[in-house]
């Protein structure tokens, strides 16, 4: 069935925040604090490890990087196009109508979690591999597997930042299923140049992420998603 892996990522996520909500209830604001920081540096160290899994390269004895150039037009441009568009605006207006049709209006926090939990899900070459999967073979193994490991995230930022985590499982259905109904157009253009490409860029995203949880609006990181094509587009040349 196609779609199914898509069906399964979503399930997870909100199996994972409802267990996270609920065992958050359980927790002191000191623990829950103490929580999220954990969870911030993990995301940091998983986008940090992504990214150098992708510019680092073993030559002869030595180690040597390199897609310098690469990641520095793809997020300047993204940025810039990012930033006129307003993409971040957008998600949290999303944000907010989820919050007041979810009657969870008094939840002050419930934007922010849904923002960087989100970003958290969304971002990642597992999300348009998988997809792809999906839509062409009807392979939902990626996408279970990126499931289980949305699940544990959610899970734990929902335990930290509230319910708006739990919505997260909104823009992870837009944008894979979108993904997998274009599925087929996209394949002849997913090389493997242009999945590393956005692997690398989607992973240096993944890290602000973190930072953000650390230090609060450091980063606008959803107006950087712009950076994740430019990237695939790069890698043609």
């Amino acid at each position: 069935m196609i779609g199914l892996g898509t069906l399964i990522n979503v399930g997870l996520i909100i199996a994972g925040g409802i267990v996270g909500l609920a065992s958050g209830s359980l927790i002191t604001e000191r623990i829950r604090e103490g929580v999220l920081k954990a969870t911030a540096v993990c995301i940091l160290f998983l986008g940090l490890g992504g990214a150098l899994e992708q510019m680092l390269r073993v030559e002869g004895a030595g180690i040597a990087s390199g897609g310098t150039m690469r990641i520095f037009i793809s997020l300047a441009a993204g940025a810039l196009i990012g930033e006129v568009v307003g993409i971040e605006t957008g998600i949290e207006r999303l944000g907010a109508w989820l919050r007041r049709v979810s009657g969870s209006s008094g939840d002050n926090a419930f934007v922010e979690a849904f923002v960087s939990t989100s970003l958290s899900v969304c971002i990642g070459a597992m999300a348009v591999v998988g997809s792809v999967q999906d839509g062409v073979f009807g392979n939902w193994g990626t996408l279970a597997l990126k499931g289980s490991l949305d699940a544990i995230v959610v899970c734990i930022m929902a335990a930290s930042l509230g319910r708006g985590a739990i919505f997260s499982a909104v823009p992870v259905a837009l944008f894979q299923g979108s993904i997998t109904l274009a599925a087929r157009a996209l394949q002849p253009l997913l090389t493997e140049g242009a999945v590393d490409a956005i692997s690398m860029v989607g992973s240096i995203m993944i890290f602000c992420v973190g930072v953000n949880l650390i230090w609060p609006k450091t980063f606008r990181v959803a107006n950087m998603l712009p950076a994740l094509v430019i990237a695939a587009a790069l890698s043609y040349f």
